[in-house]
């Protein structure tokens, strides 16, 4: 059976984002394992509404801000996606991994 990781990071700061996606592809290529992307997701425009006090009515101008999206996926190299999934990454970039478990075609189920 083969595990496919996928990386999910977001981020309101392109450039740092763009920085850790593309370092961390180099690392993983390095070190042997296929890996594909990183893919982008159009960026999200965000806009938080505040409000002065709890009561209604009474606002500041709405924040907004644009987050970026980045995914990369890991086939097959159990030992790498292990060591990526232990990495501390900067606190401004969110992080997801899911790890999906694909059998090959034609592989029974026990």
């Amino acid at each position: 059976m083969t595990f496919v990781t996928k990386l999910s990071f977001q981020s309101g700061d392109r450039a740092v984002l763009d920085d850790l996606v593309g370092d961390l592809k180099g690392m993983i290529e390095r070190k042997g394992a296929e890996c594909k992307g990183p893919h982008a997701s159009p960026p999200e425009r965000l806009t938080v509404p505040q409000y002065r006090n709890l009561a209604p009515g009474d606002r500041f101008s709405p924040w907004d801000y644009t987050v970026y999206t980045r995914r990369i996926e890991i086939h097959g190299n159990d030992h790498i996606a292990r060591e990526v999934g232990h990495m501390e990454f900067p606190d401004s970039v969110h992080v997801e991994i899911e790890v999906e478990q694909k059998t090959q075609v034609g592989q029974r189920k026990d």
